[in-house]
């Protein structure tokens, strides 16, 4: 049972300054796996986009946390929420067991969650959960590492990882901004060039003229190497 809060900057984009995708793409891993083993496997998927608090004030968050001082630190991880939005977090959990209980479960043999708030209100709802699952150390992002050692510092279930002090905090740091806008700078230009490339390919091949390679030949020819390239 994976109960997941919609994250599009990470579900669908894949952006790894968090762990939501991996963490869903495990938790539909898990179902599929006790579907399998004869069982059952549910992912209940909430639009609470941001913890609540919406997307816009969920990238104004990252926003600062990329270019405060020394960058993303798992120190000021939870700080930089608070500053932007006044809370750390705006989800309503308390009914979001209702579809489970829809649904009908009553007993959860592997909940994929590290949330406690998650956690308390569904067996304050009734619904016993034997095993809860906390995310495999291998899916967790480099850049993610802020959010899951502020998390677990903070009380979040952490299974059998370790949990950081206050001090050691201060060890864990994401990308910088200067470092994202340098990537996407590279990316950008190498699309550029590609599509340049791919632009020349198609005018040579109408024309007989290939302005990305310098040099020309009769269409009718056969491809020389850099037009099959």
């Amino acid at each position: 049972m994976r109960v997941h809060d919609e994250c599009n900057g990470s579900d669908v984009f894949g952006s790894d300054i968090c762990t939501c995708r991996p963490y869903l793409l495990h938790g539909i891993e898990e179902c599929v796996r006790a579907a399998q083993a004869g069982g059952a496997g549910v992912i209940v998927y909430n639009r609470k986009e941001g913890r609540a608090l919406g997307e816009v004030t969920k990238f104004m968050v990252y926003n600062a946390r990329k270019r405060q001082a020394g960058g993303d630190s798992a120190q000021n991880y939870f700080k930089r929420t608070r500053q932007i939005a006044g809370v750390e977090d705006m989800r309503f959990q308390e009914l979001m067991p209702d579809p489970l209980l829809w649904l009908g479960v009553r007993k959860i043999d592997r909940f994929i969650s590290m949330s406690d708030m998650k956690y308390d209100a569904v067996v304050g709802a009734g619904i016993e959960i034997v095993t809860r699952v906390d995310i495999p150390e291998e899916l967790i992002p480099a850049d993610a590492k802020v959010e899951i050692d502020a998390k677990m510092y903070a009380g979040y279930y952490a299974g059998d990882k370790q949990v950081k002090s206050w001090e050691e905090l201060n060890q864990t740091v994401g990308r910088k901004a200067a470092d994202d806008e340098a990537a996407a700078a590279a990316a950008a230009a190498k699309a550029a060039a590609r599509a340049a490339i791919a632009g020349g390919k198609n005018g040579g091949r109408e024309k007989g003229l290939h302005l990305s390679f310098d040099h020309e030949h009769d269409p009718a020819d056969a491809p020389c190497l850099p037009c099959e390239e």
